[in-house]
């Protein structure tokens, strides 16, 4: 994907959006605590937005900018295009991209987390290092789905009578 144009992947997400009639298209970031921000947009506002991004009052976001410094902007990564899958696919469908936060004369705002990533991730390559990364899935069984009871306390390694969940 780091080989394809901007433009490829943005007519990539136009005919995408076509073709399932999404209707909104979520643009996502992260606050500098890591915790996920979201504003929508139409279909119609697409184009435009992948073009030159979409504004945003950046002092309403932690860590980002002071009220008298607050215009931010969010320009869609069209490589990061997804449909929400827990959305009803039939109608109003919606979708998702990770935004890069920039200033509104076009420079990359100092404390997007995914700008810092991609700046620390150059600097260990200029040094010779690889990064590599994995997902660890984790999960807990609940007695019920109507509150957040464990099933059991069982930790790491321990035995079957603290584990009753041996035997799912």
């Amino acid at each position: 994907m780091a080989n394809k144009s901007r433009e490829e992947g943005k007519e990539y997400v136009l005919k995408r959006t076509k073709e399932r009639d999404v209707k909104f298209i979520r643009l996502w970031f992260t606050d500098i605590l890591g915790m996920l921000k979201s504003f929508a947009i139409t279909v119609e506002e697409l184009e435009g937005a992948l073009e030159d991004g979409m504004g945003f009052d950046g002092s309403s976001i932690e860590g980002f900018a002071r009220i008298d410094e607050s215009d931010m902007v969010a320009l869609p990564d069209p490589y990061t295009f997804q449909l929400i899958p827990w959305r009803p696919q039939e109608q109003n469908t919606v979708a998702r991209m990770f935004c890069e936060i920039l200033r509104p004369g076009g420079g990359h705002f100092e404390g997007d987390p995914r700008y810092v990533l991609q700046r620390i991730l150059k600097r260990a390559a200029d040094m010779g290092y690889t990064y590599y990364v994995g997902p660890e899935l984790e999960y807990f069984y609940f007695r019920d789905s109507k509150g957040t009871e464990v099933l059991d306390e069982g930790g790491y390694f321990d035995m079957t009578p603290r584990d009753v969940a041996t035997d799912l």
